[in-house]
């Protein structure tokens, strides 16, 4: 049973495989709807491996490490293919922004101080797969595009709030509704092929708007 737990996270490998696979394929709402699975099965390892204590009873293995390959691989990897071979960016400049997505991300991911005390992240907490579903749903024009994937580059290693929407105290009855109101209305985009009707498009970007700038309501300072 406490195997179990791990082999949990790393079927999240598996979703992102999937992934790839769609993606290469240019089924992008396929792709998304396996990035979504692995979003689901990271929401419930967590709590699953502090209720069996696998840290303790498990010790050769490392769910942290395990669950970073992971992640960076849902989070950060795929997506940067997605966002490179998508078509929203201008050509000459695809592979230059999947390298900086894919460099930055690794970096920060490697960051002991990503999170302040209070649970905020520091910068952009390299969720590319969000970056590619907004970019993918939108579908700005090239240069937007690229000038929205430098800036959250950049933005990775400026040290501003970020909420997380579950572990940050402050609203989080709030965040968690508005989190929950935010998936349900992705899969419905997902399913429409990533072209749902026009207000489903408007309310997911509102839920964007409100949570880039909710870390400047943070009633402590940054640290």
């Amino acid at each position: 049973m406490m195997f179990a737990v791990h082999l949990l996270t790393a079927a999240g490998a598996g979703c992102a495989m999937m992934a790839l696979m769609a993606a290469a394929a240019s089924k992008w709402a396929a792709m998304f709807g396996w990035l979504g699975a692995a979003l689901v099965l990271d929401a419930v390892d967590g709590p699953l491996a502090r209720r069996f204590q696998v840290h303790d009873r498990l010790p050769r293995w490392s769910g942290e490490t395990l669950d970073l390959v992971v992640d960076f691989t849902t989070y950060v990897f795929v997506p940067a293919y997605a966002i490179a071979a998508s078509g929203v960016l201008p050509a000459r400049l695809e592979a230059v922004a999947a390298v900086a997505i894919v460099v930055s991300a690794a970096l920060y991911f490697a960051d002991r101080n990503m999170k302040t005390p209070d649970n905020y992240f520091r910068g952009f907490p390299g969720l590319w797969n969000v970056a590619a579903f907004y970019l993918l749903l939108v579908r700005p024009q090239p240069e937007v595009a690229t000038a929205w994937v430098a800036a959250l580059v950049v933005l990775t290693f400026v040290p501003f709030p970020f909420i997380h929407p579950v572990r940050v105290t402050r609203f989080r009855a709030f965040n968690l509704v508005l989190t929950g109101v935010w998936t349900v209305l992705a899969v419905v985009a997902v399913a429409a092929d990533l072209m749902p009707p026009p207000w489903v498009t408007v309310a997911l970007c509102a839920i964007a708007l409100y949570v880039c700038g909710a870390g400047l309501f943070r009633s402590a300072p940054p640290n």
